[in-house]
């Protein structure tokens, strides 16, 4: 059971530290990173929800996962990017207790649907490779979407579970949080009297949204496997593994470096640095989101298709308009 804590100093606002051993006069060179990270993580995202909006071909279960995911990363960056963006341009680390917490329970909670978004990601590659004849009757776009709003409902209750524990403590002494943004690791750290329950809680949470679906993830892609070896087709075979390879690169990603940061604390002879613990958290938080927009474009036919056909169409357009702009008026 976890109590409060009867004499403490109440903290009321908490310090993001960011990068520790970063130096002042390079502040402003990692603002405008993290800004152009951000906008370009955003509008790449956003270009693939508006060409799904606008392409009723492309309407189908497996892109209505990728619009899922890719809403989830813009909500995940917004969430995260920010303050980070706020606290080297313009020195303002503070940020509100209550609004530490909201943001730690939004981190959590994007990266609970992730798990799920993957989940439901190689459940439909696993229907779609080892069911191909079943697959147009067990996945169908409603049937997709239900699961897609399952997913985004049933992802608060993850971080709920913390956010439930997190009321129950308080905080004394340092109120800086080592990392690029508030999470329960860090807010741990911070927290009064006895945190092992705490803690054990939220790594039983942490691993239970992680290695569920990692497991499921994993046996899929052994049946996919399987199943590609047993094609007759040559194309078949390396359409489907070149689509496997994709997710199962993002899928890695998302999963090794968050086992290993999560784990630390809680295995013997592991511990990671401050730096290196927000550098690789920073990697599989904000790498993933910025090159799935690429990733999809470049290695999925049919968005490709249509992107080229929007590149030619203003081409075409420019012309014209250059044209028109070059007839001399009649007086």
């Amino acid at each position: 059971m976890l109590f409060r804590e009867e004499n403490y100093t109440e903290v009321s606002a908490f310090l993001i530290v960011g990068f520790p051993g970063l130096q002042l006069e390079h502040f402003h060179t990692v603002a405008w990173f993290l800004f152009i990270l951000y906008v370009t993580t955003v509008v790449g995202n956003l270009v693939l929800v508006v060409m799904f909006a606008l392409e009723h071909s492309l309407q189908k279960p497996m892109y209505i996962i990728m619009v899922s995911l890719v809403l989830s990363d813009v909500g995940f960056t917004t969430v995260a990017l920010p303050k980070l963006i706020a606290r080297y341009w313009w020195n303002d680390a503070s940020i509100g207790f209550y609004t530490c917490h909201f943001q730690r329970h939004m981190i959590h909670y994007f990266g609970s649907l992730n798990s799920l978004i993957m989940l439901t990601m190689a459940m439909d590659r696993y229907l779609a490779v080892c069911f191909p004849l079943r697959y147009p009757m067990l996945m169908t776009a409603p049937t997709m979407t239900i699961l897609t709003v399952f997913s985004w409902l049933v992802a608060h209750v993850f971080p709920g579970v913390t956010s439930i524990n997190f009321t129950q403590i308080s905080f004394c002494g340092s109120n800086e949080i080592i990392q690029a943004f508030c999470d329960t690791l860090s807010l741990t750290a911070l927290a009064c009297g006895d945190k092992r329950y705490l803690s054990g809680a939220s790594y039983a949470t942490a691993m239970f949204i992680l290695l569920v679906p990692l497991g499921f993830v994993i046996f899929s892609y052994f049946c996919i496997i399987i199943s590609v070896f047993h094609m007759t087709s040559g194309q078949g075979r390396r359409k489907t593994l070149s689509t496997c390879a994709t997710q199962g690169c993002i899928i890695s990603i998302y999963y090794i470096p968050r086992f290993f940061v999560y784990s630390a604390p809680h295995i013997p002879n592991m511990q990671m640095t401050s730096d290196s613990r927000i550098a690789t958290t920073f990697f599989y938080s904000f790498f993933p989101p910025l090159i799935n927009p690429f990733v999809y474009c470049l290695r999925t036919k049919e968005i490709k298709a249509i992107w080229s056909r929007w590149v030619q169409r203003l081409q075409v357009v420019q012309p014209k308009s250059s044209k028109t702009a070059d007839v001399p008026k009649v007086k």
